[in-house]
């Protein structure tokens, strides 16, 4: 029977660490503060909406929600973008995505300030991890894999990561931040030959396709920890991963459960992220 790696006592230890940075800002009059964009309602971007908003309550960030209808255009988007820019009492900005296809995704995370860009959506961000420069800020959800990884006490150095999915949200940062810990990474998607054989050679396998089922009982192998960063609803209403849980429950020796694994440190390394850029705000 796999070990359960779950998010919550991961995500615990940074909230008590980050609410007494939060304590402290605000004694020199700076409440952190971060601004939520969302276009529509996607249920997964609702549940982390959801996550969000309760984390940054428990470690004393306000929020201000900034909530658009699907139908809405660029220019009303591209308005709230500038907005926020300017407000210096903002100090991170979270865009879900992807955004409408009617919207211009690239330029309209262009638009944001880097100094507010707390999730890595802007091509500074990007490159920073890439480059492995330690600037700016990776993606949220990429950078909770490697906390869960340290809180359990995995040693990344020689180990074989494989990860599926090659967004630019999860996928080629966490590949990204898993080679800047000495892993040898390999990045498998829709038309890798073989995705069974490749994923069965990990020693760490991230599921990071975004379809519930991607990664199946034939990608598994005894000895994985296996990080679920998929959020997916199925038939039922109910929030599953992309990895078939049951099988790998019984054959893997380790992975996060969905929803309370990957997510709920997503939320703390979220407020992280605003505590730091509210910190550099006042030198």
């Amino acid at each position: 029977m796999a070990q359960l790696w779950k998010g919550a006592p991961v995500a615990a230890a940074l909230t008590e660490e980050l609410s007494q940075r939060a304590q402290a800002l605000v004694a020199k009059g700076i409440t952190p503060t971060l601004a939520i964009v969302r276009v529509g309602e996607r249920p997964e971007d609702l549940s982390y909406e959801r996550g969000a908003l309760k984390r940054c309550e428990k470690v004393g960030i306000a929020v201000r929600q900034y909530l658009l209808t699907a139908a809405s255009s660029q220019t009303d988007l591209m308005e709230v973008i500038e907005e926020i820019n300017r407000d210096d009492s903002i100090h991170g900005c979270l865009l879900f995505r992807p955004l409408p296809k009617h919207m211009d995704e690239a330029a309209i995370c262009a638009a944001l300030s880097p100094a507010k860009d707390v999730d890595g959506i802007t091509a500074g961000s990007l490159a920073a991890v890439f480059s492995g420069s330690g600037a700016g800020y990776p993606p949220c959800t990429a950078q909770a894999c490697l906390e869960i990884l340290d809180h359990y006490g995995y040693e990344l150095k020689g180990k074989r990561a494989v990860v599926v999915g090659r967004s630019l949200v999860i996928g080629k940062p966490v590949s990204m931040l898993l080679l800047g810990r000495h892993a040898t990474v390999t990045i498998c998607h829709t038309r890798t030959a073989d995705l069974p054989a490749e994923c069965r050679r990990a020693d760490v396998l991230v599921a990071a396709a975004g379809k519930a089922g991607a990664v199946s009982a034939q990608c598994l192998a005894p000895g994985q920890v296996v990080l679920d960063v998929g959020i997916n609803v199925d038939e039922n209403g109910n929030l599953v991963g992309d990895v078939d849980f049951a099988a790998a429950e019984n054959t893997v020796e380790a992975i996060t459960p969905v929803p309370g694994g990957v997510g709920a440190v997503t939320t703390s390394v979220l407020a992280r992220h605003v505590i730091e850029a509210a910190e550099k705000a006042i030198g």
